[in-house]
């Protein structure tokens, strides 16, 4: 993101911040932000949020009582709904593992109150002929990723997998379009990314030698929702019914009977076509497992031994206790 645009998307957080502190006493308004990570017009976060924006789900759980949601998506986003959790700006958002872990290493006061996503896939996209077919080909190729997102951890963790350093790569921070972009016209030897990077081989211009699923699940991502520590103190009953939502939707999108609509909703938002989004979620494992909102003792395993690896990487610069970060209390008293 420009500076400018950075500006921009900073003095509307602000704007909606602002707005919310006239009643303090009475809440009338939940600010949301998440990422833009779409290929086309309209605002795209992906999987389960999809669903629930475009679904207004929230709107409606809420409307009964006057409060309004208002939605932010911002490209680029990890660093912005940081600095806007900092600033009290923003109550909830939907945010990756790395930028929801580099907030809480710095000491912002975030609660993760479900997942949003997990097991999503990565993929190696490479130049066509390369001849590169595993991650250790990488050593000294220039590879496009987009730093600071969950897409670096990702990597990270794939490589980790693998036994190679990030360092012995010749790594280039580029957001996802302009990586596909420097893949396509040969400036980059590799990147990693998600649909992107289906979207490159089906126009013919690129290889996918591998993904996530190929090194038995390392690399795979997942995102958290995020309520501000002092949002939550305040509004416990507001966030129950926010994880009911959550819970609701992950319902009605994991019935078999729905996989299409689903499917054919993030489309429609992501501006990805449907074959390519099916790579990802028409596959095992099933839905029911991939959209759960639960912190289960499997999934808080792994984000622990992510921030571990975020720490020994120099993503972060101190580690935190995982236990401390995640709030259960209201998954736990929603049925």
């Amino acid at each position: 993101m420009t500076k400018r645009g950075r500006t921009w998307a900073l003095a509307g957080l602000l704007a909606f911040g602002l707005a919310a502190v006239s009643d303090a006493l009475a809440l009338t308004e939940i600010r949301i932000a998440a990422p833009d990570i779409g290929a086309g017009s309209k605002p795209s976060g992906g999987g389960l949020l999809d669903v629930i924006h475009s679904q207004q789900l929230l709107e409606h759980e809420f409307a009964k009582d006057g409060i309004t949601v208002r939605w932010t998506f911002i490209k680029g986003a990890g660093p912005i709904i940081n600095e806007a959790f900092g600033n009290h700006q923003v109550d909830v958002a939907y945010l990756g593992d790395l930028a929801s872990i580099i907030g809480r290493a710095r000491g912002l006061d975030t609660r993760v109150i479900a997942v949003a996503s997990r097991g999503i896939n990565h993929y190696l996209a490479v130049a066509k002929g390369s001849g590169i077919t595993q991650l250790a080909d990488l050593k000294g190729k220039r590879v496009g990723l987009f730093r600071g997102t969950a897409a670096e951890l990702s990597f990270v963790n794939a490589l980790d997998s693998q036994g190679v350093k990030p360092a012995d790569i010749k790594i280039i921070n580029l957001d996802f379009a302009a990586a596909s972009a420097a893949l396509a016209a040969g400036q980059i030897d590799a990147t990693w990314g998600g649909s992107n990077t289906l979207s490159l081989r089906d126009k013919g211009l690129a290889d996918i030698p591998l993904s996530t699923r190929d090194l038995q699940g390392a690399g795979q991502l997942s995102g958290f929702v995020l309520a501000d520590g002092a949002f939550a103190n305040a509004n416990p009953e507001i966030i129950k019914r926010f994880v009911k939502v959550q819970r609701e939707a992950a319902a009605w999108a994991s019935d078999d009977k729905n996989k299409d609509a689903f499917i054919g909703l993030l489309a429609t938002q992501s501006g990805y076509p449907e074959n390519i989004l099916r790579v990802e979620w028409d596959t095992l494992p099933p839905l029911s497992e991939r959209l759960s909102p639960e912190l289960d003792a499997p999934y808080v395993a792994k984000l622990k031994k992510a921030v571990e690896l975020a720490y020994e990487t120099r993503l972060i610069r101190q580690p935190f206790d995982v236990d401390s970060w995640l709030d259960k209390r209201h998954l736990q008293a929603t049925p």
